[in-house]
């Protein structure tokens, strides 16, 4: 038997292997676009499975598609719902810029397993791309795929890892450290207060990606090649978006102009921006806990995070802060990831934006890797890490800094004083300050009292 069959389209035949399921179409994207050997995401393709099955019950309901061909359609989409026909899409992510070849990649697939199982033919234009174009089937399943995610993964993600936060702020709420400023010692802040920072810097970053995706539920559908929505019944674009509205539990409905859906990526590009916001609020929470970390003989050593793993091939006991380090990375790959998606964003030229792929792809590895990354910081991390009391209380009893609470009862001049003395012979301030200030031992200690320090006022 022959490793090919022979596949025709508009341009003529050409080999297929011959257990492939999609036709010529997609062998002819295969060979034309070489370039990084990734692919288009896996929820990427799941979703397009479930924006098919839901365009080929609405052309049902609509009367353009019989049952057979419309029971058979969407049960290979279920196949591919469940990624079980991953292997069928082998699409490089840098192809054409509508993913035309991966909407033909999809109707191909479907089409020909559809067929044998309806045992008639199904065509991958007629049937399965009834009422739809490559222009507003791809950017819906834009806007699904990373709906879903956000839904799914980040915002579960992200609400474990607040808590996971909030609950440690309560074990430490009672220790009070060296608050730093330019990364130099300033006034003392509680570890509660120093992690409630963290808890509202999430929440805000969630608060803004909830308060974007009502946009990103609505959807280019019915719109077809130029937002006009040719080929397509006018009622076909909602039938889709109750279908899947319906199979999702999520609220997706017709944009608003579909014009503006096909011609522009500014919902994708908002909703990058939230994630890179988020980004930003991970990367200084990663930062922080890598300082906080850090030593635990020559560095700040205020807490010890959990071994996870050797952290040197020459250095024998080395640990290092891994969590942390790989959670900084995803957070440098999503501020790059926001970068691409802004200049694609700008790529829309008349009717269509023409950089959907690269969009589909960042936005979706954006999602995935903040929300793999913000649990194993909960879980790997933060939920886990020990305080080193003595290093702590050490450091806050030499800080100079303390000597900022004396200031309206001795005044900046002798405070200055006080604090060079203390740093430079190495002592407590409340022991330079008994020397130096006419202030009764009594006085300074209730003064110097580093609890009433972290409650602010006079």
């Amino acid at each position: 038997m022959s490793d090919y069959r022979i596949e025709r389209d508009s341009m003529g035949e050409l080999q297929v292997p011959a257990d492939a399921a999609y036709g010529a179409q997609t062998q002819r994207a295969i060979e034309n676009f070489p370039i990084s050997g990734v692919t288009m995401p896996e929820s990427f393709i799941k979703a397009l499975g479930l924006v098919k099955q839901a365009c080929a019950n609405a052309n049902h309901q609509l009367g353009t598609l019989d049952e057979s061909h419309r029971r058979a359609i969407s049960a290979v989409c279920d196949d591919i719902k469940d990624g079980k026909l991953m292997s069928q899409f082998p699409l490089d992510v840098f192809q054409t810029g509508s993913a035309t070849s991966t909407n033909m990649n999809a109707n191909e697939v479907i089409a020909r397993l559809a067929s044998l199982q309806a045992r008639d033919e199904i065509h991958p234009n007629d049937h399965v791309n009834m009422s739809q174009s490559s222009n507003d089937v791809i950017p819906t399943t834009i806007h699904v795929s990373a709906a879903i995610d956000c839904q799914q993964n980040l915002i579960p993600a992200i609400n474990h890892l607040i808590l996971t936060i909030e609950e440690k702020a309560e074990t430490v709420a009672s220790i009070v450290t060296t608050g730093r400023t330019h990364l130099m010692d300033a006034m003392p802040v509680s570890l509660g207060q120093e992690l409630s920072g963290w808890a509202a810097q999430l929440k805000s970053a969630l608060s803004h990606i909830e308060r974007t995706l009502p946009d990103v539920l609505q959807l280019a559908i019915g719109g077809t090649a130029v937002g006009t929505g040719i080929n397509a019944a006018p009622a076909f674009g909602d039938l889709v978006a109750e279908q899947l509205a319906s199979s999702t539990g999520l609220r997706f409905s017709v944009a608003h102009n579909r014009f503006a859906a096909l011609s522009s990526q500014d919902t994708a590009v908002a909703l990058s921006g939230q994630l890179k916001t988020l980004a930003t609020a991970l990367m200084k929470i990663s930062n922080d806990l890598r300082w906080m970390n850090s030593g635990p003989l020559a560095g700040i050593g205020e807490i010890a995070l959990p071994a996870l793993q050797p952290g040197s091939s020459i250095m024998p006991g080395k640990v290092n802060p891994v969590i942390p380090e790989a959670t900084a990375m995803v957070c440098a790959q999503v501020t790059g990831n926001d970068s691409a998606i802004t200049i694609a964003g700008q790529s829309g030229n008349f009717q269509l934006n023409v950089m959907l792929p690269l969009v589909a792809y960042n936005l979706l590895q954006s999602i995935e890797i903040l929300s793999n990354a913000s649990r194993l910081l909960a879980d790997k991390a933060i939920a886990g890490f020990t305080v080193n009391e003595d290093n702590i209380n050490a450091a806050l009893a030499k800080n100079p800094i303390l000597v900022t609470a004396l200031n309206t009862v001795i005044g900046y001049e002798l405070g200055a004083k006080i604090a060079k003395t203390a740093y430079a012979e190495g002592r407590a301030v409340i022991d330079v300050a008994d020397e130096m200030s006419e202030l009764s031992r009594d006085e300074l200690e209730k003064l110097l009292d580093p609890v009433k320090l972290i409650e602010g006022g006079s």
